[in-house]
């Protein structure tokens, strides 16, 4: 994601993350808007540096969109890769 690059397993973990969030039972005390992904205790560790920047839902969510295509095999979801056909 720009100057960002992150390992497929991180991101397919931050895609997982985000999915369990996204199912938030409304009577829940803690509410969606008041979550943030960088107070997980399971994002992975190679986030933390985005966690720092303002935009950091905005990367979540485009590496969230990198990986959401169940039909895309791993090598060709990533553009620095060819073999798919």
């Amino acid at each position: 994601d720009g100057e960002w690059k992150f390992s497929l397993e991180s991101v397919k973990k931050l895609k997982a993350l985000m999915d369990e969030n996204s199912h938030i039972n409304p009577r829940m005390v803690v509410s969606k808007a008041g979550y943030s992904l960088c107070d997980d205790k399971d994002l992975p560790e190679e986030f933390q540096p985005v966690c720092k920047r303002e935009d950091a839902p905005a990367i979540f969510e485009r590496l969230n969109l990198a990986v959401g295509e169940d039909y895309l095999c791993e090598i060709c979801a990533n553009a620095a890769c060819a073999g798919c056909f």
